[in-house]
């Protein structure tokens, strides 16, 4: 089976919405086992709906379509899709019910705009909804399958969590697909592609390669499908293996880890502690580590030592290494890494000072240039010297990145 999804709505046009529904929807019914050909995202527009409904019917046995069915004059779904499966509208006393339900527990009364959501398509099974007042239909017919859910995210997923992927798992042979991340760190996408080219060519027939590049991280998604789970992930397993073998160093992490989340994980598991002295990334480092539920077990706090007097009078970086070096330096990093260790009491600590920009830059150092350090308690200090590009956010990210990864390395035991 494969699938066809249609989103509705002008906001995801104008740029004001982004579709996260399709996305949540496509992840859904791929682990489900649904392949999704093609997602489409139009206005609303009776025209617009009615051919691409015509379309996605034509081409694929299950189309998913959401938005377009709240109360008011612009959402016309409903009434296309009655057109399109020749329907009549007829008043549903059970999704009636729900809506006067719905709205009596909010304190609100039923308007005329909603009791016109209780008339539903003859022909459609109703979705009935407990989050909302707008319900869901499902049409059959010898092609497939077509579904209209509303656009509101959360009503989306209580209709498809609850109805829809059980009730296609229940009618349709299990074929599952596979995916499987490793997600990599310090190494450009051509570079690895050029490593790993030996392992890419050998891989197995039925497992395809994706690369993934971001913000200073590369993932790497395989993917396979067919009946037997165990099967699968031995095949995959297999390749995986492999890889680590071939760049053991670059490799931190599988499937949807974060940096942060391994980092945090690793550090719980060794009962030991970590705090951030932080100029150009203004505590983005805490943000994330502290983003993490839990992260109180082995995260003590941050310093933005922004100014040069907090660098000085709280970490105790030496006046002297700010003249002689600038604070965008290895030794400032370094003694921030020591310093914002000994003041919090942690084990480990993190120092991190750059040029983030637009302005700011030298000759000698221009924006994207980012010293990190890394102490570990017993004196031990690692560092290093980025140069990240032009772009503000995309340096903070990047050195966020590094950062974490720089801890990881200094974390043996892999968990």
């Amino acid at each position: 089976m494969k699938a066809f999804i249609i989103s509705i709505g002008e906001e995801m046009l104008i740029g004001k919405t982004v579709n996260t529904n399709a996305a949540w929807m496509a992840s859904a019914l791929n682990d489900a086992g649904i392949e999704v050909e093609e997602i489409r995202v139009i206005a609303d527009d009776r025209k617009a709906i009615y051919n691409t409904l015509k379309e996605g019917a034509g081409r694929s046995s299950l189309v998913l379509m959401t938005g377009g069915l709240g109360p008011t004059r612009d959402d016309v779904t409903r009434d296309v899709l009655c057109r399109f499966f020749k329907s009549d509208l007829v008043l549903n006393r059970k999704v009636l019910e729900d809506i006067t339900t719905f709205l009596k527990n909010r304190g609100r009364k039923v308007s005329k705009l909603n009791r016109d959501q209780a008339m539903v398509p003859e022909k459609a099974e109703i979705i009935r909804n407990p989050v909302g007042t707008a319900p869901g239909f499902w049409f059959r017919n010898d092609n497939g399958h077509c579904i209209a859910m509303p656009g509101v995210p959360y009503e989306m997923k209580e209709m498809m969590s609850k109805h829809v992927l059980p009730s296609l798992g229940s009618k349709e042979s299990k074929q599952y697909i596979l995916h499987r991340n490793v997600q990599t760190h310090g190494i450009g996408e051509s570079d690895l592609a050029r490593l790993i080219a030996g392992w890419e060519k050998e891989l197995p027939h039925g497992i395809q390669l994706a690369y993934l590049p971001s913000t200073g991280i590369v993932k790497l998604r395989l993917t396979t499908k067919g009946p037997d789970t165990e099967l699968l992930e031995k095949r995959i397993k297999e390749q995986i293996d492999k890889l680590i073998r071939i760049i053991p160093g670059y490799i931190w992490g599988y499937d949807d880890d974060t940096l942060e989340d391994v980092v945090g994980r690793m550090l719980k598991h060794r009962g030991e502690t970590v705090a951030t002295a932080e100029s150009c990334t203004g505590g983005y480092i805490a943000h994330r580590i502290t983003g993490i539920p839990g992260s109180s077990a082995y995260f003590t706090g941050s310093i933005v030592a922004y100014d040069n007097k907090v660098k000085s009078e709280i970490l105790g970086v030496q006046a002297e290494l700010l003249s002689q070096h600038g604070a965008v330096s290895r030794q400032v990093a370094e003694a921030m890494a020591k310093g914002v260790m000994e003041t919090l009491k942690t084990n480990y600590g993190i120092g991190v000072t750059g040029v983030a920009g637009p302005d700011g830059g030298t000759a000698e150092k221009p924006v994207g240039t980012v010293w990190i350090a890394v102490s570990e308690r017993g004196g031990k200090v690692v560092s290093k010297l980025y140069q990240f590009g032009d772009n503000r956010e995309r340096n903070i990210i990047r050195a966020g990145n590094a950062a974490l990864a720089m801890l990881r390395d200094q974390l043996p035991d892999i968990i």
